[in-house]
């Protein structure tokens, strides 16, 4: 696309309620974030891999799911996904997809469901070791409302380029609150139950999110499928991917999921602080990096310690009272040698021992 046309069409979306800075929807689009890890074998359910896309799998296919370094020009990331375990035959409920579910706060400036309602544009760059017919579709928190399109592959282990006009939905019930506002979905071959009618909106009693023309990549063993440059913009007209600051991307993901430490590591490394009030129990709290989009749920991995200056303690997290901007947690443990004092919870050195907070949608 030349310059000329890149500028008409930011134009075009900034006179029609969109353009400018955070233009893109979607979060991490360019795959840079894994909080979570780089690389995940054998994925057997809905789980989330790098930072706000779930790769969902129901049936009895797996995915390997990585963080790649093959990208075409301007990217440094993709997410791939290899088939590990294929399933040549799949139920009609059946479900091998990738998925973001974009924050109804996020997504407000769309007026979905409104006689204001806006049109929108999905662009990404993807490739595949095979051809064919894929499904992507849209839809509101409740499934209901659902745009399918259909885009094409056409040379094997090739970087393309995609663009999805998606006209604008002035019915249906659309979230403009912390809960899920639109989700996308890549299909990567599900069951029939998710067929819908290609290039525009349809009222469903379930989500769809593909076509009966669509391949089905989970039913080819080792076939690879790679995506990035994932955007949704408002107005018709697709733009260059929105490239933000690696630490924009970051903070935009810690609101949905964080871990401390940040890269789970074998080297010592202190959590956070914590105060021993009696000689088996102790209670702690930090602030999160940024404010999550709800009360997360905080969870320990593996088993981590306190120190109290003497020693090292057991450490089991009791009771706690996040909220959106802070976590106080009460802790259990083995006997302390003075109290009252102050204590850190530490990672013992152990790169299985750390916490999470998870706020996900």
């Amino acid at each position: 696309m030349s310059k000329a046309a890149e500028l008409a069409n930011l134009i075009g979306n900034i006179n029609a309620g969109g353009g400018g800075v955070n233009r893109n929807l979607v979060i991490n689009g360019n795959f840079v974030v894994a909080q979570r890890g780089t690389s995940f074998s054998n994925v057997t359910s809905s789980q989330f891999c790098l930072d706000r896309f779930s790769v969902d799998v129901g049936g009895g296919g797996a995915f390997n799911v990585t963080q790649d370094t093959s990208a075409p020009e301007g990217f440094e990331k993709s997410l791939k996904l290899e088939v590990n375990t294929a399933d040549s035959s799949i139920a009609a409920a059946d479900a091998y997809r990738v998925t973001q579910s974009i924050e109804g706060q996020n997504t407000a400036q769309v007026d979905l469901g409104a006689s204001t309602a806006k049109a929108m544009a999905l662009s990404f760059y993807v490739k595949s070791s095979v051809t064919g017919t894929y499904g992507v579709g849209l839809a509101n928190s409740a499934e209901t409302e659902n745009f399918v399109a259909e885009y094409t592959i056409s040379s094997a282990n090739t970087w393309e380029k995609k663009t999805i006009n998606i006209p604008v939905r002035t019915s249906g019930t659309w979230l403009t609150t912390n809960g899920v506002g639109i989700g996308v979905r890549f299909d990567l071959g599900s069951g029939t139950n998710y067929n819908g009618t290609a290039g525009q909106w349809q009222t469903t009693s379930s989500k769809v999110y593909r076509t009966s023309s669509c391949v089905n990549l989970i039913a080819t063993g080792s076939a690879t499928w790679f995506i990035t440059g994932v955007q949704l913009e408002v107005g018709q007209n697709p733009t260059e991917f929105e490239t933000e600051p690696f630490g924009e991307t970051l903070q935009k993901c810690q609101r949905y999921y964080y871990s401390l430490p940040d890269t789970p590591t074998s080297s010592f490394r202190i959590l956070h602080l914590a105060h021993a009030q009696s000689a088996t129990f102790a209670n702690s709290g930090f602030n999160h990096p940024t404010p999550m989009r709800a009360q997360p749920t905080i969870t320990e991995n593996g088993t981590l310690v306190m120190h109290d200056g003497t020693g090292q303690r057991a450490y089991a997290v009791g009771t706690n009272y996040s909220t959106t901007t802070t976590v106080a947690t009460d802790i259990t443990t083995s006997s302390f040698a003075n109290t009252p004092q102050s204590a850190t919870v530490q990672n013992g050195s152990n790169a299985s021992n750390f916490l999470t907070i998870d706020a996900e949608l």
